[in-house]
């Protein structure tokens, strides 16, 4: 099948539309001809693209309205989830951080020529933005960037009180889920949702944990990295 059936039929199914095909297909092309020069992605097949990027990523529209909220993806590396989501959705605020500057040149290269417009790209470590940027975001993502305790330790504290904190994760993830919940209720979160799902076209699944900010983060999170690292909050 190719790209553009594999997201036609993808995004039907997850009721979205089909109009921003074209600007995915774009991105997915820019991608990976910057691949040939950086290591921006291992997955390197046009269809693979579409489905366990494009499609893994646009989920998060079937779960929380984006529309009109301020939105931080951290540690977003290539641009995922950030942005498939922002060509999927264009009325919302973004912010795509990341700890390399080539990747946050490579973004913003992206952003300049496909003139996507309210995006932000940083260069910025997590946890040095996240103390600059409290409670600034209706809506956090994170995909595949690190244990769930050490991940809500550096977004929760970005999150506005009845935000959302979307963590993008491997289904086999009871255990990291499990270990974090003390440090979310430390963090003022709480559990909203654990949600699997099947990624359209082919039968990976995936989850979703969706952490919702109940109370203000006390002020002395998030902690530097390496204690952060050193001893996760339990």
């Amino acid at each position: 099948m190719s790209m553009e059936s594999l997201l036609s039929s993808g995004l039907a199914s997850y009721g979205l539309s089909d109009e921003a095909i074209p600007a995915l297909m774009e991105f997915s092309r820019r991608l990976l001809e910057k691949n040939k020069v950086m290591n921006l992605t291992a997955i390197t097949d046009p269809e693979a693209v579409a489905t366990l990027h494009f499609l893994d990523c646009a989920v998060l529209l079937t779960m929380i309205d984006f529309r009109g909220k301020q939105v931080a993806d951290i540690g977003t590396g290539a641009g995922f989830p950030g942005i498939p989501l922002r060509l999927l959705q264009p009325d919302f605020d973004l912010v795509l951080l990341d700890s390399l500057g080539k990747r946050v040149d490579f973004l913003q290269e992206i952003c300049d020529t496909m003139l996507l417009r309210r995006v932000s790209c940083v260069h910025a470590r997590a946890e040095e933005y996240a103390a600059a940027h409290r409670a600034s975001f209706d809506i956090v993502t994170s995909r595949a960037v690190a244990s769930l305790p050490v991940l809500c330790e550096l977004c929760l504290p970005l999150l506005k009180v009845g935000g959302a904190f979307l963590a993008m994760k491997s289904a086999a993830t009871e255990d990291e889920i499990s270990c974090a919940k003390g440090a979310i209720r430390t963090l003022g979160g709480k559990i909203h949702a654990v949600q699997d799902y099947v990624i359209p076209g082919t039968d990976v699944t995936h989850r979703v944990v969706w952490v919702e900010k109940v109370s203000p983060t006390p002020a002395g999170y998030p902690r530097p990295f390496a204690k952060i690292k050193k001893t996760p909050l339990k």
